[in-house]
């Protein structure tokens, strides 16, 4: 049984500091996205669209009412990546759902890159 993977995240734009925690665990990945500290905010989950089904994954918020369209993008974003459930959290206070889009893509791709960057290491690791 393999733990549940933990990365942190952060970066500072137009003198604003964002951060993002993932947490995936072997049937979910969970990803919160914020403005200043690690806060939770609008709570959205999607599930993968299953092969051959047309369309995207469906989603649903399940707390909030601020930023629901990011926050269902990303749950659906991360639910297509990973496959498996997806559960996003953003909390955005002093800027628009507009302007923290592109900076909380920058965010999770980040947490991507670095999940790629482990599974290479691992991979290069078991082999050896």
């Amino acid at each position: 049984m393999s733990p549940a993977k933990i990365i942190r995240e952060e970066i500072e734009e137009n003198n604003q500091h964002f951060s993002a925690v993932y947490l995936e665990t072997k049937n979910a990945s969970l990803i919160l996205l914020s403005e200043g500290e690690d806060q939770l905010g609008t709570l959205a989950v999607a599930i993968p669209q299953k092969q051959k089904m047309v369309g995207p994954p469906l989603s649903s918020i399940l707390l909030g009412d601020r930023n629901v369209i990011t926050a269902r993008l990303f749950a659906e974003r991360l639910a297509q990546k990973m496959n498996k459930i997806g559960l996003a959290s953003i909390f955005i206070k002093s800027i628009s759902e507009r302007e923290a889009g592109p900076i909380l893509v920058k965010l999770f791709e980040k947490i991507v890159k670095n999940l790629s960057e482990q599974k290479y290491l691992q991979t290069k690791e078991s082999a050896k």
